[in-house]
């Protein structure tokens, strides 16, 4: 007789508990996490406190910087066999934040001219000749700074070795899209001595 209930997930945490950590890990707070994945914030407080006590972590901030990486992902099944040097290669994307995303939108495409990639939500991504712009829509536009994002072959390699050079990292590397195609979008995010952002990128695929 099959048993009835849930199928046991042939991972350390389950699909749910996995969307949860890669929404921590990238900084967001519980009801921003519900209202991404549509569920309710005592759902989000129920699975942290299982993630916690699965990896035996004591609080949120450890589990933001736990680099955990699912079985299911492209990037778990690819870093068995990596042997990529782990430097920094070319800028991959540059960030900017505007207060009017559909304007930002049919500026940079209309008037620019530039190659529209595709919009979610309230970010807007556009190619400048293999480099992405991301236009992001929030508070304080132009004053904001730009975000350099510089590709990785290895993004669990590049910030390791950034980390024993004393680079603090805001949190773990982790998953930030993965594409209808199967490629994943990992990021980790770090300041300069200045304090302005810079980020790690990979895309992985399957």
């Amino acid at each position: 007789m099959r048993k009835r209930g849930r199928p046991s997930a042939d991972d350390l945490l389950t699909p749910a508990e996995w969307r949860v950590v890669e929404g921590i890990r990238h900084g967001l707070s519980n009801p921003r996490i519900a209202r991404l994945l549509g569920v309710g914030v005592d759902a989000v407080k129920y699975h942290v406190a299982n993630i916690l006590a699965k990896l035996a972590l004591r609080d949120r901030r450890q589990l933001r910087h736990w680099s955990g990486v699912r079985r299911a992902s492209a990037l778990h099944h690819r870093s068995l066999t990596m042997s990529e040097p782990e430097t920094l290669g070319a800028i991959g994307q540059i960030a900017r934040t505007v207060s009017d995303v559909a304007a930002a939108e049919a500026w940079y495409r209309d008037v620019l001219g530039l190659p529209h990639l595709y919009t979610f939500g309230k970010l807007c991504f556009f190619d400048c000749a293999g480099t992405r712009l991301l236009l992001s829509e929030g508070e304080g536009g132009a004053a904001q700074a730009s975000i350099l994002y510089f590709r990785v072959a290895d993004i669990h390699a590049a910030h390791a070795r950034l980390a024993a050079l004393g680079v603090v990292f805001l949190g773990a590397p982790h998953l930030i899209h993965r594409h209808a195609d199967g490629v994943e979008e990992w990021m980790a995010f770090f300041n300069d001595p200045e304090q302005r952002p810079l980020a790690l990128m990979a895309q992985v695929r399957a």
